[in-house]
Order: C-alpha cells, then structure tokens, then sequence
C-alpha cells in the first residue's frame, strides 16, 4: 500500500508560534501561497485512484483542496493534532512564567498531560488507531492532517531509524510518500 502523508498547509497560528491542536483555524494567506507554490514542484501524487483522508479540520481540507483540486475527501477525527487543552492558541512567550505550563513542558512530554487536553502518548494511541484502520483498508491513500500527526505516524512506522517526534515533523506542506510494503519512504514535494 502506498500511503502519502502531508503536513497542512501554514496558518496564522504558526506563524505566531500558537499551540494549536484542537482549535478549527484556516490557513493564512502566506500560507495558501507558500501551498501553490510548492504544488509546482514535483512528488505531490495524482490522487485521483487513492483515497483522500483529513482530520477533518479547515487547515486541512483546504489544504487538499489547494493541492490536489476538487476531490472527494474523507474525514477521520483520529487524524487531529494533540489537544493541548488550556494552553490552546497561546504561545511559549505567553506562558513561559505560567507553573501549570512549565510543569507541562518539564520530564517527560510524552505522558505529561495538557490540562483539559491530551498528552503525546494519549494523541499518538488514537492516531495509531486510525493509521491501523487506512493501512488495513489497503487503498492507496493520502492522508492531509498535522505535524505531530506525521511524526507520530513516522516513528511507529519506522522506529528503527530513531527519531524522535520533532526530527520527523516536516514542514508546512510537507511530508512523506511511504511504501507500507517494502518499509520504505521520501520526502514530499521533491526538495531537490
């Protein structure tokens, strides 16, 4: 099975540095023109036999829409970013002094939980579900979702390469073209 994945689009909450997990924002204008002009380089796939999925989040969907036209999307909640809960559309710069924040952010990011949200382990267990849920589909798919969506995926599909979850993070935009068969993957759209 190939199973392309691909990182949303930029939205004013990157651009501001903003835990945005949960919260439904669009994509900014920068980050429309930043979509159109990597759609012209090459390794985005003609999805028209492959099945669309996104989390169903805007960010998303009009991600798919700048990328690969009017084509019939699919959304699947599994593929939402992690819920930071009350630290939602806020930045490091806002909270820094916050002790619920730095008790967060210190030990172990994985298991610590975001107060009235999730943890990295909790948000990576329901994407696995829904990873496991595409693959046993055994469609071609692309699948538009988040950053740590991607990372979560890459790690549980390549955990031998030891990356830990920001190494696989790719950019706005970006993301992976894997081969669920022979285990192997590459860098989408082309960097070269």
């Amino acid at each position: 099975m190939r199973l392309v994945i691909i990182r949303h689009g930029r939205t004013d909450a990157n651009e501001k540095h903003l835990y945005c997990g949960s919260t439904d924002v669009p994509l900014s204008d920068k980050g429309k023109e930043e979509l159109r002009d990597m759609k012209k380089r090459p390794g985005y796939p003609d999805v028209s036999d492959m099945r669309v999925v996104t989390s169903g989040k805007t960010r998303c969907t009009e991600t798919v829409k700048i990328l690969f036209g009017d084509v019939p999307v699919e959304a699947d909640p599994d593929f939402c970013e992690m819920d930071f809960g009350v630290f939602e559309m806020r930045s490091y710069e806002q909270m820094k002094e916050d002790p619920q924040y730095i008790e967060w952010i210190t030990g172990d990011n994985e298991s610590n939980l975001a107060p009235g949200g999730e943890s990295g382990a909790l948000m990576t267990a329901r994407v696995i579900r829904g990873l496991e849920r595409l693959i046993n589909d055994g469609r071609d798919a692309v699948l538009v979702t988040h950053g740590g969506v991607v990372a979560a995926v890459m790690a549980y599909l390549f955990p031998e390469e030891n990356r830990n979850r920001y190494e696989w993070q790719p950019q706005c935009g970006g993301g992976y073209d894997i081969d669920t068969t022979d285990r192997s993957w590459k860098a989408v759209p082309d960097t070269e």
